[in-house]
């Protein structure tokens, strides 16, 4: 055979072989579903109300998605034989049982998502136990209560866990040891505690969500494992204090949630080792005291949030260490804008990165923001409280126009009236002392404005009556 026909029978083979892989897929498609060549092949049954998985799939497939359908049981292999399937979807169905062995048949599955089935609540510990290439597993809101501690023994390359939402009271025993985990979302369960070999072995570990939580308690060197740790979320749980060591090690952190807790004082020592910390979260506490130092080795934080606490004030010390930080988040904070944070307005004049720090006390800048408060200094260059600056008021009078004779007239009047003609204590005096001109005068008035003396009376005691008020 020459080279020339070699090269012909090599193109029309290499022709026909992606027309053969497009007809393959299509070839065994289940009823009512759609195959596509997107990732290779994939199988789309997702929302068409299927009771049970399908009895066949095409054996090229590598993507399936069967999402939000009606399917209560996995059976024992139940996908049959798919040796090129990477991705199975089962999300938003009834699933209630999964036989051990639902899963045989597909060797190279590397992502599972089941999130979003809230009758499992009971899974065999070999239920994954064949999917040694699983890297990805997706259990979210699926009423668990609780998983067998060997159930994930068999899998050495499952990197991510996802089992937010669920009915979980402690952080399950099944994930410690597992030194290949990078990712876990455990957020929005009932966890109550963080225990000290909670974390055990997790030496690889580098995203942990442990969000809206009822955690209230946490050991000390709970994390002591998780040296690689990047992303710790404890935002929204019941801590009001913390272990001195509780973060010890951890100095590839870059992002630390404790917001939304009920701490009240922070401690120079939480935050000793996190040396690479970007971003810290500590707003929607109750902390009112922050310990000098706090703050004094986290040399890359860029974001502070410290909003929505209960501080009326801020020493310079607290800060003085922090050279690099680029916004401070303040506001909703009951501040007593005194001298002992003129260094803030200095700070937020200078370098652009705190604003929205509205004054509570003293009264006189109450509903004030600090960047407008204008401090003084007294002879001797000390600042002065805006409670020991001599502020003078100054009230507009109506001179702007002329007054009216009628104005003018009730002016003299009232004038005429709180002459010292007696003793102010008594308004008999005044009253009495009236002559005969003052009446004159008081009936003119009200003549021109249309009333009866005595209803011009009772608009003099009004006016008096205030006026005493005021003396």
């Amino acid at each position: 055979m020459g080279k020339g026909m070699f090269a012909k029978i090599l193109n029309a083979v290499l022709f026909v072989q992606p027309i053969y892989a497009i007809w393959a897929c299509y070839r065994s498609c289940p009823s009512n579903c759609v195959c596509t060549q997107e990732r290779s092949c994939s199988v789309l049954c997702d929302r068409i109300g299927l009771p049970e998985i399908p009895k066949e799939f095409p054996c090229e497939a590598s993507f399936i998605n069967l999402d939000k359908n009606n399917i209560k049981f996995l059976y024992e292999r139940a996908f049959g034989t798919l040796p090129l399937l990477k991705e199975l979807s089962l999300s938003h169905n009834n699933i209630s049982f999964i036989t051990p062995g639902a899963f045989k048949g597909l060797p190279n599955l590397t992502e599972l998502k089941m999130a979003h089935n809230q009758y499992i609540r009971y899974l065999h510990t070999r239920t994954f136990s064949v999917l040694k290439k699983l890297v990805k597993l997706d259990l979210a809101d699926c009423n668990l209560f609780n998983i067998p501690d060997r159930i994930f023994v068999e899998l050495p390359s499952l990197h991510q866990l996802i089992f937010f939402q669920n009915n979980f009271r402690s952080i399950p025993g099944a994930i410690r040891g597992m030194e290949n985990l990078t990712h876990i979302y455990l957020e929005s369960n009932r966890i109550e505690a963080v225990a000290y070999n909670s974390l055990q072995d997790l030496i690889n570990l580098k995203y942990l969500n442990l969000q809206d939580n009822k955690i209230n308690v946490i050991h000390d060197r709970s994390f002591q494992d998780c040296q690689k740790l990047e992303y710790l979320y404890l935002n929204d749980n019941l801590l009001n204090e913390l272990p001195e060591k509780s973060f010890k090690g951890l100095k590839c952190l870059k992002m630390l949630n404790l917001g939304g807790n009920f701490i009240r004082n922070v401690s120079s020592a939480w935050f000793q080792d996190l040396v690479e910390l970007e971003v810290l979260y500590l707003d929607r506490n109750r902390i009112s005291y922050i310990e000098e130092g706090a703050f004094e080795n986290l040399t890359s934080l860029v974001t502070l949030h410290l909003n929505s606490n209960n501080l009326t004030t801020l020493p310079f010390e607290v800060f003085r260490p922090v050279y690099f930080l680029g916004r401070l988040f303040l506001f909703r904070n009951p501040w007593e804008c005194d001298c002992r944070i003129k260094w803030l307005q200095d700070w937020m004049d200078n370098y652009k990165l705190v604003r929205d720090v509205p004054c509570t006390a003293p009264a006189l800048v109450a509903a004030m923001d600090l960047s407008n408060i204008l401090f003084k200094k007294s002879q001797d260059g000390v600042c002065l409280d805006p409670t020991d600056q001599n502020v003078t008021y100054f009230v507009p009078l109506p001179t702007d126009r002329l007054q009216s004779p009628m104005e003018t007239k009730l002016s003299s009047l009232i004038s005429r009236l709180l002459l010292p003609r007696g003793n102010y204590e008594d308004p008999v005096n005044i009253t009495d002392s009236l002559d005969n001109t003052t009446l004159s005068a008081w009936k003119n008035i009200a003549s021109s404005l249309g009333l009866s003396v005595q209803a011009m009376t009772y608009v003099l005691c009004f006016i008096l009556s205030e006026v005493f008020l005021l003396l």
